[in-house]
Protein backbone atom coordinates (compact mmCIF):
# COMPACT_ATOMS: atom_id res chain seq x y z
CA UNK A 1 0.00 0.00 0.00
CA UNK A 2 1.39 3.37 -1.05
CA UNK A 3 1.07 6.24 1.40
CA UNK A 4 -0.04 9.36 -0.56
CA UNK A 5 1.24 11.72 2.17
CA UNK A 6 4.83 10.61 1.49
CA UNK A 7 4.58 11.53 -2.21
CA UNK A 8 4.82 15.02 -3.67
CA UNK A 9 1.55 14.83 -5.66
CA UNK A 10 0.86 17.30 -8.47
CA UNK A 11 -2.42 19.16 -8.88
CA UNK A 12 -5.14 16.68 -9.85
CA UNK A 13 -6.51 16.55 -13.41
CA UNK A 14 -10.29 16.39 -13.77
CA UNK A 15 -10.90 14.16 -16.79
CA UNK A 16 -14.69 14.28 -16.79
CA UNK A 17 -17.59 15.77 -14.85
CA UNK A 18 -20.92 14.10 -15.52
CA UNK A 19 -24.31 15.51 -14.52
CA UNK A 20 -26.65 12.71 -13.48
CA UNK A 21 -30.36 13.27 -12.95
CA UNK A 22 -32.78 11.02 -11.11
CA UNK A 23 -36.45 11.58 -11.84
CA UNK A 24 -38.69 11.37 -8.76
CA UNK A 25 -42.32 12.25 -8.10
CA UNK A 26 -41.18 15.73 -7.03
CA UNK A 27 -39.13 16.35 -10.16
CA UNK A 28 -35.51 15.85 -11.17
CA UNK A 29 -32.78 15.37 -8.59
CA UNK A 30 -29.38 16.44 -9.94
CA UNK A 31 -26.08 14.93 -8.81
CA UNK A 32 -22.57 15.08 -10.23
CA UNK A 33 -19.90 12.45 -10.77
CA UNK A 34 -16.25 13.30 -11.36
CA UNK A 35 -13.34 11.30 -12.79
CA UNK A 36 -9.95 12.49 -11.51
CA UNK A 37 -6.34 11.39 -12.08
CA UNK A 38 -3.54 12.19 -9.62
CA UNK A 39 0.20 11.51 -9.80
CA UNK A 40 3.61 12.72 -8.71
CA UNK A 41 5.32 12.93 -12.11
CA UNK A 42 7.82 10.21 -11.14
CA UNK A 43 5.92 7.03 -12.00
CA UNK A 44 3.15 7.06 -9.39
CA UNK A 45 -0.40 7.52 -10.69
CA UNK A 46 -3.95 6.81 -9.50
CA UNK A 47 -7.52 7.20 -10.76
CA UNK A 48 -10.65 7.90 -8.74
CA UNK A 49 -14.40 8.42 -9.13
CA UNK A 50 -16.64 10.41 -6.81
CA UNK A 51 -20.30 11.37 -6.71
CA UNK A 52 -21.95 14.20 -4.80
CA UNK A 53 -24.69 16.82 -4.96
CA UNK A 54 -22.17 19.54 -5.87
CA UNK A 55 -19.32 19.55 -8.39
CA UNK A 56 -16.62 20.62 -5.91
CA UNK A 57 -17.61 17.90 -3.44
CA UNK A 58 -17.58 15.28 -6.22
CA UNK A 59 -14.08 16.38 -7.30
CA UNK A 60 -12.73 16.24 -3.74
CA UNK A 61 -14.25 12.78 -3.18
CA UNK A 62 -12.75 11.48 -6.41
CA UNK A 63 -9.36 13.00 -5.53
CA UNK A 64 -9.35 11.14 -2.21
CA UNK A 65 -10.38 7.94 -4.01
CA UNK A 66 -7.54 8.42 -6.53
CA UNK A 67 -5.00 8.81 -3.69
CA UNK A 68 -6.13 5.44 -2.30
CA UNK A 69 -5.61 3.80 -5.73
CA UNK A 70 -2.02 4.95 -6.36
CA UNK A 71 0.44 2.53 -7.92
CA UNK A 72 3.96 2.66 -9.39
CA UNK A 73 4.58 2.01 -13.09
CA UNK A 74 8.07 1.49 -14.54
CA UNK A 75 9.52 4.32 -16.66
CA UNK A 76 12.71 4.30 -18.72
CA UNK A 77 14.07 7.66 -19.97
CA UNK A 78 10.66 9.34 -19.75
CA UNK A 79 8.76 6.66 -21.67
CA UNK A 80 7.29 3.20 -21.14
CA UNK A 81 9.67 0.20 -21.36
CA UNK A 82 7.79 -1.69 -24.09
CA UNK A 83 4.66 -1.69 -26.26
CA UNK A 84 1.50 -2.88 -24.51
CA UNK A 85 -2.26 -2.92 -25.04
CA UNK A 86 -4.56 -2.25 -22.08
CA UNK A 87 -8.16 -3.42 -22.13
CA UNK A 88 -11.27 -2.51 -20.17
CA UNK A 89 -14.76 -3.16 -21.44
CA UNK A 90 -14.88 -2.38 -25.15
CA UNK A 91 -11.97 0.10 -24.92
CA UNK A 92 -8.45 -0.77 -26.00
CA UNK A 93 -5.46 1.53 -25.43
CA UNK A 94 -2.10 0.89 -27.10
CA UNK A 95 0.96 2.45 -25.44
CA UNK A 96 4.18 2.50 -27.44
CA UNK A 97 7.57 3.88 -26.37
CA UNK A 98 8.82 6.92 -28.29
CA UNK A 99 12.22 8.51 -28.83
CA UNK A 100 13.15 11.73 -26.99
CA UNK A 101 11.55 14.84 -28.46
CA UNK A 102 8.36 13.09 -29.61
CA UNK A 103 6.13 14.39 -26.81
CA UNK A 104 2.86 12.87 -25.65
CA UNK A 105 0.84 11.81 -28.70
CA UNK A 106 -2.45 10.91 -27.02
CA UNK A 107 -6.11 11.77 -26.60
CA UNK A 108 -7.32 13.84 -23.65
CA UNK A 109 -8.02 10.96 -21.25
CA UNK A 110 -4.76 9.09 -21.92
CA UNK A 111 -2.80 12.38 -21.93
CA UNK A 112 -4.07 13.22 -18.43
CA UNK A 113 -2.79 9.89 -17.08
CA UNK A 114 0.57 10.18 -18.87
CA UNK A 115 1.20 13.75 -17.70
CA UNK A 116 0.39 12.87 -14.09
CA UNK A 117 2.69 9.85 -14.29
CA UNK A 118 5.61 11.86 -15.66
CA UNK A 119 5.86 10.36 -19.15
CA UNK A 120 7.49 12.79 -21.60
CA UNK A 121 7.52 10.78 -24.86
CA UNK A 122 4.90 8.22 -25.87
CA UNK A 123 2.73 7.16 -28.78
CA UNK A 124 -0.82 6.00 -27.99
CA UNK A 125 -3.90 4.84 -29.86
CA UNK A 126 -7.43 4.31 -28.58
CA UNK A 127 -9.48 1.66 -30.38
CA UNK A 128 -12.96 0.38 -29.68
CA UNK A 129 -15.11 2.44 -27.35
CA UNK A 130 -13.93 5.97 -26.54
CA UNK A 131 -15.89 6.22 -23.27
CA UNK A 132 -13.61 8.33 -21.07
CA UNK A 133 -14.00 6.20 -17.94
CA UNK A 134 -13.21 2.97 -19.80
CA UNK A 135 -10.29 4.60 -21.66
CA UNK A 136 -8.70 5.75 -18.38
CA UNK A 137 -9.24 2.30 -16.85
CA UNK A 138 -7.72 0.63 -19.93
CA UNK A 139 -4.70 2.95 -19.68
CA UNK A 140 -4.31 2.10 -15.97
CA UNK A 141 -4.61 -1.61 -16.88
CA UNK A 142 -1.81 -1.26 -19.45
CA UNK A 143 0.45 0.58 -16.99
CA UNK A 144 -0.14 -2.04 -14.28
CA UNK A 145 0.89 -4.82 -16.68
CA UNK A 146 4.18 -3.15 -17.73
CA UNK A 147 7.36 -4.99 -16.80
CA UNK A 148 10.84 -3.50 -16.49
CA UNK A 149 13.99 -5.15 -17.84
CA UNK A 150 15.26 -6.10 -14.37
CA UNK A 151 12.18 -8.19 -13.50
CA UNK A 152 12.21 -9.88 -16.93
CA UNK A 153 15.91 -10.74 -16.51
CA UNK A 154 15.28 -12.21 -13.05
CA UNK A 155 12.39 -14.37 -14.32
CA UNK A 156 14.46 -15.72 -17.22
CA UNK A 157 17.65 -16.11 -15.18
CA UNK A 158 19.74 -13.95 -17.54
CA UNK A 159 21.49 -10.59 -17.30
CA UNK A 160 19.73 -7.31 -18.07
CA UNK A 161 22.01 -6.80 -21.09
CA UNK A 162 20.82 -10.10 -22.62
CA UNK A 163 17.15 -9.05 -22.39
CA UNK A 164 17.61 -6.53 -25.21
CA UNK A 165 19.63 -8.81 -27.49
Amino acid sequence: MINPTELDLQEEVVVKINRVSKVTSRGKRLRFSALVVVGDGKGYVGMGMGKANEVIAAISKSKENAKQNLFKAPLINGTVPHKIIGKHGASRVMLKPASPGTGIIAGAAVRAVMEQMGVENILTKITGSNNLLNVVRATINALMNLEDAVSIAQKRGISVKDVYS
